[in-house]
């Protein structure tokens, strides 16, 4: 059962009602926005389950464009737009306009049908294309305030959203130079050395550790890099300097 029932013609509205069933939808969860072009099933009776969506429904929108209200068919007592609307005011589910564009003027109760024109005075909001990342979100927080289950599945797909709190999880920035290895989470109590998925020679043993690097250690330690014959390079710590062999 969905709790939002989107109410708008096809030809004048389809892409305000996509875009509106997808923000809603990433908000809320899945299966609680009514669009008739995906949520009615193959094979279902399609008329039967536009007036099913609407009866069950907590709130009908009902997208309005510039032009909405001069369409003849509005008159006509078998078009759906007028027949979802009305069924709405039947059921006492709240309707809310909203008025697309930044042209689209507020609907006047002389411009509209005697049945339709309770539609005048419902308070709308608007939604622009150009202004969709805060419109959307304006709906979104509307549609909120009026309908609580929408307010608990939002809770709950954050809830779902948020890092298990026995996870380890790590971020990395810009690495230049080498190679940089990050194995995965790792939870629970940890009583030794993990490793996952590591590549290349790795000691994990007790003691020091030493990964291509000379290994110094001890008071007065030296280390000595290349061939001595051939000059190489000397490095001594915490002892006074040797003199040269000759001047021993």
């Amino acid at each position: 059962m969905a709790d939002v029932f989107i109410n708008y013609r096809t030809g004048d509205g389809e892409e305000t009602a996509v875009a509106i069933e997808r923000e809603l939808t990433r908000r809320f969860g899945k299966g609680r926005i009514f669009r008739s072009g995906t949520s009615i099933r193959p094979g279902a009776l399609w008329d039967d389950a536009l007036l099913t969506g609407v009866r069950t429904s907590s709130v009908l929108v009902a997208l309005i464009g510039a032009r909405w209200a001069d369409s003849p068919r509005l008159l006509d007592r078998d078009d759906w737009v007028r027949r979802e609307i009305l069924e709405a005011f039947r059921c006492a589910i709240p309707v809310v306009p909203v008025l697309v564009g930044r042209e689209t003027k507020r609907l006047r109760p002389t411009a509209l049908p005697s049945a339709l024109r309770k539609l005048a005075r419902c308070q709308s909001v608007r939604y622009d294309s150009q202004t969709a990342e805060t419109d959307l979100p304006h709906l979104g927080d509307v549609l909120r305030e009026r309908v609580p289950a929408l307010a608990d599945a939002e809770a709950r797909l954050r809830a779902q959203q948020q890092p298990q709190p026995d996870a380890t999880q790590y971020s990395m920035g810009a690495v230049s130079g080498g190679t940089a290895v990050q194995a995965r989470d790792i939870t629970g109590d940890i009583g030794g050395t993990v490793i996952r998925e590591a590549h290349g020679t790795l000691h994990t043993g007790s003691g020091d550790q030493h990964h291509h690097a000379p290994h110094l250690s001890g008071d007065n330690s030296s280390y000595v890099a290349g061939n001595q014959s051939g000059g190489g390079n000397r490095q001594s710590f915490d002892a006074p300097r040797r003199r040269r062999d000759d001047a021993r």
